[in-house]
């Protein structure tokens, strides 16, 4: 099957679960077990992607071997590794069920509960997502972790005109007909889940936020702080000025605008009929940032959106 190959519609599948494993041979298995047991339990027709990110473990050989005991389960090998976001696009993409659902392998997320959060948004047709809003930060860098992820959400809040408990959980569950047209803007690493929550707030989809436990993960953590947190807020910056660029662009335009006109009654007051040349600078840029957000609005106006 090949990674453009869109999903075939199965009536007796309504749940896709997505499972990026990359290098989680000791516990994938146990995961693996955990999200089987609980949505047999729940009664939904689901269909299990898991989907081995080109390992250097034994992790695709522990699917392989169990493969056979698990018949809802779809074991995919990626000939290379292409990251979470990349899984999970591709997942999202061959997926059969009406509900999408996003989680990890790495024992941090309570997976049992997967069948909770599609009760959920089954019984609410006005909720497009829900989303497992973790209540702790079990991660490494918890120092530079904590205040980093508050500043970027805060943003997210500020851009979005929403609050969002939780801007970047892996645990969530979607319409795959809503986010279907958003899933080719999902970059490849890990900031993938926060670019699908503002897509859908951007875009005024309805997303419900239920308070998860969130354990220490197994193994060994993929997150690089310093690289990550950049790549969030970059991200932040870049869905919104992708659905709405006068969010991005015009309070800075008109902050400027504004000093520049306080700085230019000052000057004619101090010496009259005399512009100073940082007077002239400060509201060129202003104007300047205005036409460019003028002119971004208009090209998101004027674009089919998805």
């Amino acid at each position: 099957m090949s990674h453009s190959e869109e999903h075939t519609d199965d009536p007796s599948v309504r749940v896709t679960i997505v499972l990026p494993c990359y290098n989680e041979e000791e516990h994938v298995v146990d995961e693996v077990k955990r999200i089987c047991s609980a949505m047999d339990a729940s009664g939904y027709g689901y269909e299990l992607l898991a989907v081995d990110d080109a390992s250097n473990d034994g992790t695709l050989a522990r699917l392989r071997d169990v493969e056979h005991l698990f018949p809802h389960m779809r074991v995919v090998a990626f000939g290379h590794n292409g990251g979470a976001g990349t899984v999970r696009r591709i997942g999202s993409q061959r997926a059969r069920g009406e509900y999408v659902v996003w989680t990890d392998a790495d024992m941090s997320y309570p997976n049992e509960r997967i069948p909770e959060l599609v009760a959920r948004l089954d019984a609410s047709p006005e909720i497009d997502q829900v989303v497992g809003a973790r209540t702790q930060e079990m991660g490494t860098h918890k120092l530079l972790r904590v205040p980093a992820k508050w500043m970027i959400r805060k943003i997210a809040e500020r851009l979005t005109n929403t609050r969002i408990p939780d801007l970047n959980s892996g645990l969530r569950v979607f319409r795959r007909d809503v986010a279907r047209p958003y899933l080719r803007l999902l970059p490849p690493g890990f900031s993938c889940v926060t670019t699908i929550t503002l897509a859908f707030l951007s875009n005024q989809h309805r997303v419900e936020y239920v308070p998860i436990e969130y354990a220490k993960r197994a193994g060994t953590s993929k997150f690089h702080f310093v690289r990550d947190a950049y790549r969030y807020i970059l991200q932040v910056l870049r869905m919104v000025m992708y659905f709405n660029p006068l969010k991005v662009l015009m309070p800075p335009a008109l902050w400027l605008l504004g000093l520049g006109t306080v700085k230019f009654v000052y000057d004619q007051v101090q010496q009259p009929l005399y512009i100073p040349n940082n007077t002239v600078m400060i509201l060129m840029t202003g104007l300047i940032f205005a036409a460019i957000a003028l002119l971004a609005d208009l090209i998101v106006r004027s674009r089919e959106h998805p």
